[in-house]
């Protein structure tokens, strides 16, 4: 069985590709559409459990509870879709995951959750939430995910639990994450809020003080240049389906930890000459989809880079030391996927040796380019 850290690395970031690149389209967080797999909700509890990082007891009533027109089994309360305008208040106190997704919620009372103490995932998923009541997530001591993505919310909700480890607000109405908005969560491993009108000066300084989060997605939104001040120990940062026009030299420089970046879809035209060189643990680098005229400078001095999207640009020429450090020993690991199509490369004039650090032919990837 999985450890539940690495359950939750599973659930927070796809894997690296270890075989050709491919065109890739960067999907959301556990984006299945407006709903979530319960399923899978059910498995990882499963999992924190027999490893011993969830509560050990809780309250058994004699006569066990389930809410009118709810399913109720081993702890877990479905109530989706069932037009509800409110949560339920007879859910049982022995709840571990509760299920209101694809609702008509409009608003979380300050008492919708009172007794839950044993909460471990909420999903409100799809409902139209636009208030919640500063004190309604108090009483959840323990819980470790929600998922709140595809609602109507203005603001990151105030006082989320200290326990939380996943935060999911996609899709919803937020223009400004306030000065602390994530204070006290020391355990926050994941957020994502992606498709939210979020522009650079949404974030107010600190918003993002005191986490130490491992994968931040802010993809789909208003943002013009990388943001400032996020979490310094990231190793996931994506930024796609923006409208992002440069790298400057500072953005990347307290990111040193990042091994996948994602900023494919932008509109980024100038990368300046060594703003990359502060990711030296880059596993990953997207920027597909954007309109860089060549190959960005530094690529070669990055030892364990393996996979550079660069396909969908206007990139003309492809020089020799362009991927590959001289000398051996340099570079730690080799590229199995370099993805240049659709770019106006006349690949016959490209030198063999280019690509003397991939680990095979078929791992780049040239022509289709649009005429």
């Amino acid at each position: 069985m999985l450890p539940f850290s690495v359950v939750l690395l599973l659930l927070c970031a796809t894997p690296l590709p270890t075989t050709v690149a491919l065109p890739f389209e960067q999907k959301g967080l556990l984006d299945y559409g407006k709903s979530i797999n319960v399923e899978g909700l059910v498995m990882m509890l499963m999992n924190d459990e027999e490893e011993g990082s969830a509560v050990e007891e809780y309250y058994k009533p004699e006569q066990p509870t389930c809410p009118f027109g709810c399913q109720c089994n081993q702890n877990v309360v479905q109530c989706s879709d069932l037009g509800l305008h409110y949560v339920p208040y007879d859910i049982p106190p022995e709840t571990r995951l509760l299920d209101l997704q694809s609702n008509q919620i409009t608003e979380i009372r300050e008492d919708d959750f009172k007794g839950l103490s044993n909460l471990y995932a909420l999903v409100l998923v799809n409902n139209k939430i636009s208030r919640v009541h500063p004190r309604a997530f108090m009483p959840l001591k323990r819980m470790h995910k929600l998922y709140f993505s595809h609602n109507q919310l203005t603001a990151v909700p105030k006082n989320l639990p200290s326990s939380l480890v996943e935060l999911r607000i996609h899709d919803n109405h937020i223009k400004r994450v306030a000065s602390g908005a994530f204070s006290g969560l020391g355990s926050m491993n994941c957020i994502e809020m992606g498709r939210n009108p979020i522009q650079n000066s949404g974030f107010e300084p600190g918003a993002f003080d005191g986490l130490k989060l491992t994968f931040l997605r802010i993809s789909e939104a208003k943002l013009t240049g990388i943001p400032k001040d996020l979490p310094e120990g990231l190793h996931e940062l994506h930024l796609d389906h923006n409208q992002i026009q440069a790298i400057e030299l500072e953005d990347l420089r307290q990111y040193e930890s990042l091994h996948r970046l994602g900023l494919g879809y932008n509109h980024i035209r100038h990368i300046e000459h060594g703003s990359l060189y502060y990711l030296q643990n880059l596993r990953e680098l997207h920027l597909e989809n954007n309109r860089i005229p060549n190959v960005p400078g530094g690529l070669a001095g990055m030892k364990y880079l393996q996979v550079v999207y660069l396909h969908s640009n206007n990139i003309s020429q492809v020089d020799v030391n362009d991927f590959c450090p001289n000398g051996f020993g340099v570079k730690k690991t080799y590229y199995n996927g370099i993805s240049l199509f659709d770019n106006p490369i006349n690949y016959w004039e490209v030198v063999p040796a280019t690509f003397r650090c991939v680990s095979n032919r078929m791992a780049v990837q040239f022509g289709n380019h649009k005429k």
